[in-house]
């Protein structure tokens, strides 16, 4: 079982039956494939920052409550802290604003041997203001060109993109918002701005199958991953980093033949 990238010329529904798969193994099985991906990510890492010539950006987009913050946490926690760095994108300064929308993000691209997480990311500005009718239809229209080719340029200067959308139902986003609501540990980042986003629903839906499927490309390919079940989504994520890390063909620098002469005394 592997997540597959979005075709640009396939059906994409986002409909609640896509948010689960049929069958999944049992939680002892997944707790196991999760743990040796896990590894997978952290053994590979330590070659990926050495060989220094590629970098990796991972974009995490999806609904609130489906997991973005949790899927960090289980899917890096091997890795060496050196070699990663997260960016959430909040709302532009006014810095930002007087820029092109792009500016921002690409000061977060990830340098070579790095991985760079994107919580929420570029394509806030095709969804968020779209649905919320921030800029004309003919601003966030001409976005998906502009966003293809800015990810064209990255990956043809060695920035590897994988980009995961993690969607849930309806149901599930409506049982995990209540928790979040009744935890003390967390309803600190609830907000009255969540329900009103909940009752955009459709329009978000809309507004994400048409990013999806007009910016997944060969150079920067998107994943909708099945996220009702949060060990199903966080393995299925985990497996797609580690197989593309593994297919980099990465090798450990060769040591300076005069330094590796020298005698340790």
């Amino acid at each position: 079982m592997k997540l597959k990238p979005v075709s640009p010329r396939a059906t994409l529904d986002l409909d609640d039956a896509d948010a689960r798969i049929d069958d999944p193994p049992d939680d002892e099985a997944l707790d196991r494939k999760l743990d040796e991906q896990v590894e997978r990510i952290a053994d590979i890492q330590r070659m990926f920052y050495a060989d220094g010539r590629f970098a990796l950006l991972i974009v995490l987009q999806g609904r609130d409550g489906s997991g973005k913050d949790g899927v960090i946490r289980k899917v890096f926690t091997g890795v060496n802290p050196q070699g990663v760095r997260v960016t959430s994108f909040k709302v532009p300064t006014d810095e930002e604003r007087h820029h092109d929308f792009l500016w921002r993000v690409h000061h977060q691209v990830p340098p070579r041997g790095m991985i760079g997480i994107f919580n929420r990311s570029h394509y806030e500005d095709v969804i968020v203001t779209r649905v919320n009718d921030l800029v004309p239809k003919a601003v966030w229209e001409s976005r998906f060109d502009q966003i293809n080719e800015f990810e064209r340029m990255l990956a043809a200067n060695d920035v590897r993109i994988l980009k995961f959308f993690l969607h849930i139902s309806r149901d599930e986003q409506r049982e995990r918002l209540q928790k979040r609501l009744d935890n003390p540990e967390k309803n600190w980042k609830f907000n009255a701005g969540d329900l009103a986003e909940r009752g955009k629903w459709t329009a978000y839906t809309a507004a994400y199958r048409d990013a999806i499927r007009r910016c997944s490309t060969r150079w920067a390919p998107w994943y909708v991953v099945p996220s009702d079940d949060k060990k199903v989504r966080s393995w299925l994520i985990a497996k797609t980093i580690a197989d593309t890390m593994e297919g980099l063909e990465l090798a450990w620098p060769k040591g300076d033949p005069e330094v590796l002469a020298q005698a340790v005394e």
